[in-house]
């Protein structure tokens, strides 16, 4: 039987930026640069967690997700995971996270913009509740591709935006 690596899900600090940025790189056409994690990282309302995974001793970055909180929404900004993690749970568990701090600070909603091509990231948040609410037409520059935008309601009920 395989062994599941034990997984720990907590605060992104500079430190995990070379890591960070690795993950970005093999995930997005348009990665985000040192500058704008640093930002994210910098910025009071902004939340930067990363999966850390239990690898021969060490510990490695499996996944990452930033998210806003702002008023009562909860936004979220960047979700990545390392190529040899994928389909293992481990954006389910940042978005569980995302989840779960968001009701802990009483916000009711939580929002996305995701690439309409992106059909494995599409079925993740709708596991996650997540239901599209409308379109940001070329809201991709790099591509000229449109945003759906997506909403959940945090305590689980239909109701959504």
């Amino acid at each position: 039987m395989k062994n599941t690596p034990k997984v720990i899900i907590d605060l992104m600090d500079m430190a995990d930026l070379p890591e960070i940025l690795a993950i970005e790189r093999e995930s997005f056409p348009s990665p985000w640069t040192v500058g704008m994690f640093t930002r994210e990282l910098n910025s009071s309302h902004s939340l930067c967690i990363a999966a850390r995974i239990k690898v021969e001793g060490k510990s490695i970055i499996g996944a990452y997700i930033i998210f806003w909180l702002i008023a009562d929404e909860v936004h979220l900004h960047n979700l990545a995971v390392k190529k040899e993690y994928r389909r293992q749970g481990l954006a389910f568990k940042l978005m569980e996270a995302m989840k779960e701090i968001a009701g802990k600070n009483e916000i009711t909603a939580q929002t996305l913009e995701v690439r309409e091509s992106n059909t494995e990231a599409i079925k993740l948040y709708q596991k996650c509740g997540f239901v599209v609410k409308g379109i940001r037409p070329l809201y991709y520059t790099d591509t000229h591709e449109d945003a759906l935008i997506m909403w959940a309601d945090i305590n689980n009920n239909s109701k959504t935006r």
